[in-house]
């Protein structure tokens, strides 16, 4: 199961930081993905730290899984949403245990669901359709990397304020890991990009 995330940290429109890191492993089956707010991110991977550390406490055997998880980050936000102190982030939940692939998506007010297929932010609107229409089930990892490249090059062309480098994590049974950030291929020869603002009416 592979996934995808971009590295920019935004201070107000400034694009100040471009190796922010918005994916982390979560015990030994999830990947936790993250966008929006850096600092509530943080605060996340706190209480599932503390989480898995009274998981562990344990010592039974049996561990935490995906489901669990992004069922516990469901109550967390929207108890943190009818507080009126939302955390400002759109979380995304993988992970594979005992043969099972599990995959969920949580917004900032604790709508949530579980699909082949998530995205978070601009992603819903145009990442979503390429997933829907190219994602099968027996896709591999080398063509899922692909789709994940064509969807964030995609989503780098339509935003200003996006830089074209991300991480590709995989997801497996016997665990995570998070690929070294790398800059996506790029081409800005597209006419469209040359002159945006044409047969544009009431354009600049």
């Amino acid at each position: 199961m592979p996934a995808a995330c971009l590295l920019t940290g935004s201070y107000g429109s400034t694009l100040r930081y471009k190796s922010v890191e918005r994916m982390k492993p979560i015990g030994k089956h999830s990947l936790l993905g993250a966008s929006g707010e850096i600092s509530d991110f943080q605060e996340i991977l706190k209480y599932l730290d503390e989480l898995i550390l009274y998981d562990n406490m344990w010592d039974d055997g049996n561990s935490l899984g995906p489901k669990e998880v992004h069922n516990y980050l469901t109550r967390v936000m929207y108890n943190r949403r009818n507080k009126f102190n939302p955390l400002w982030n759109s979380l995304v939940l993988g992970g594979v245990k005992k043969g099972e692939k599990y995959l969920g998506t949580v917004s900032m007010i604790g709508v949530n669901f579980e699909d082949n297929h998530v995205a978070t932010g601009f992603g819903n609107h145009l990442a979503r359709p390429i997933l829907r229409q190219e994602w099968h089930e027996n896709l591999s990892f080398e063509d899922g990397v692909k789709i994940l490249e064509k969807c964030m090059r995609v989503l780098l062309y339509r935003d200003r304020s996006a830089v074209n480098k991300l991480q590709i994590a995989k997801i497996t049974e016997e665990g995570v890991t998070i690929s070294q950030p790398y800059s996506l291929k790029t081409y800005w020869e597209f006419s469209a990009f040359e002159n945006p603002t044409q047969g544009a009416v009431g354009s600049w």
